[in-house]
């Protein structure tokens, strides 16, 4: 049997994947209008259009920043913080049974 949709979190990953696009697009779009507004003035260089502007982003983050826009604390599960660990191993089993029924609940797992 697979996994049950039941749209909640799914939703959620389709709304924060158009959020990344849109965001990439911002900051492309960003990258695009500053290279317009300096670089043809200050160094005699071309205009650039939206997608070499986006080539130009990509390749600056691979030299320079990567790709980890965060300090990666997202990336962390929550048992990997030592608060929230501890918080869980002094629940009761009863309070664990409820937390879990929960979580099945929110992701139909």
């Amino acid at each position: 049997m697979g996994r049950r949709f039941n749209g909640r979190c799914g939703g959620r990953g389709f709304f924060f994947g158009l959020l990344a696009i849109v965001g990439i697009s911002a900051a492309t779009y960003a990258v695009m209008l500053l290279w317009n507004w300096l670089m043809p003035v200050l160094f005699h260089l071309p205009v650039i259009s939206f997608w070499q502007a986006m080539g130009l982003f990509v390749l600056s983050r691979m030299l320079f920043g990567g790709f980890r826009f965060g300090r990666g604390r997202h990336k962390r599960p929550p048992f990997a913080n030592p608060a929230f660990r501890e918080k869980f191993m002094n629940m009761s089993d009863e309070e664990r049974q409820q937390f879990r029924a929960q979580w099945k609940q929110r992701c139909g797992k």
